[in-house]
């Protein structure tokens, strides 16, 4: 994929500008913008007096935490569906 070929928007994180280019739509990269914002924002209303680095630091720390979580619990989901799949076909 050409440099031609990639989207490119601006969006606000936390206040901030920022020109984001990518292979995915525009619509899912602002979402992911809104996310980062919204989790940015949240950390900063436990602690006002956190810097920006912090606070940047500490919403990725949540996300990957959510992240990590969430591919868990899919591998978990996974499993119990190959389970079910091998019982059904243990009966026939």
């Amino acid at each position: 994929m050409s440099q031609q070929d990639l989207n490119r928007i601006h969006v606000d994180i936390f206040g901030h500008q920022y020109s984001l280019r990518g292979q995915a739509s525009s619509a899912h990269m602002r979402l992911v913008a809104a996310l980062v914002d919204e989790k940015m924002k949240e950390i900063a209303q436990v602690n006002s007096r956190f810097d920006l680095g912090k606070v940047a630091v500490l919403s990725a720390v949540n996300i990957a935490d959510e992240y990590i979580r969430l591919l868990e619990e899919y591998k978990d989901l996974l499993n119990a569906l190959q389970q079910d799949i091998d019982k059904t076909k243990t009966k026939t």
